[in-house]
C-alpha cells in the first residue's frame, strides 16, 4: 500500500507524512527532495515552476515511487494528470490535505528553512486542479490539532 498526502504548500504534507510514516513503520519520500536545483533556486527566488518543469520533476516523482510499497509520500499533486500517473502505479492511497488559503499563508510566512518563497502560495491555488469525483480522492481537514488530525491520517491509511 502507498499513501499519498497532496496538497499546495503548507497544507502539511511533510510533517504529517512523515509521522504518519514513523506510526505505520514505513519509509517516507518528501517529493520536494527530487527538484532539480535550477528548480529551487527559482522557487526561492518567488518564481513559479512552468508546467514543464512540473511534469519533469513529476517524472522523476514516479520513478522514485515505482515499485516501493509500503510508503508514505508527501507530493503536491497540484494537477488531474499527475494524480492519474500516481493512481496508475497501483495500490495507492490518495489524501488531499485540506487548509484554508488564510492559514496557509500564515504557516508558509512562519516556516523557516524551506525553499518555497510564500509568494507562490497564489500560483499554487491557481495551478491545483480540485478533485473530480471519479478520483476517489479523501479530503482530511488538516487545520485542527496535529495529533487529532494524524489519527484521521492514520485511521484513512489503514481502512
Amino acid at each position: 500500500m502507498r499513501v499519498a498526502l497532496i496538497g499546495v504548500a503548507g497544507s502539511g504534507k511533510t510533517t504529517l507524512g512523515q509521522a504518519l510514516a514513523a506510526r505505520l513503520g514505513w519509509p517516507f519520500l518528501d517529493a520536494d527532495v527530487l527538484h532539480t536545483p535550477a528548480s529551487v533556486t527559482q522557487m526561492q527566488s518567488g518564481t513559479p515552476l512552468t508546467d514543464r518543469q512540473r511534469d519533469a520533476w513529476f517524472d522523476r516523482v514516479v520513478a522514485a515511487v515505482a515499485g516501493r510499497d509500503p510508503l508514505v509520500l508527501a507530493c503536491s499533486a497540484l494537477r488531474r494528470p499527475h494524480r492519474d500517473r500516481m493512481r496508475a502505479l497501483g495500490d495507492l492511497r490518495l489524501i488531499l490535505l485540506r487548509v484554508p488559503a488564510a492559514e496557509l499563508r500564515r504557516r508558509l510566512e512562519s516556516r523557516a528553512g524551506h525553499f518555497f518563497d510564500p509568494r507562490l502560495l497564489v500560483s499554487q491555488l491557481e495551478a491545483f486542479d480540485p478533485p473530480a469525483i471519479d478520483e476517489e480522492i479523501l479530503e482530511i481537514d488538516a487545520t485542527g490539532p496535529a495529533g487529532d488530525v494524524l489519527a484521521r491520517l492514520q485511521a484513512a491509511a489503514s481502512a
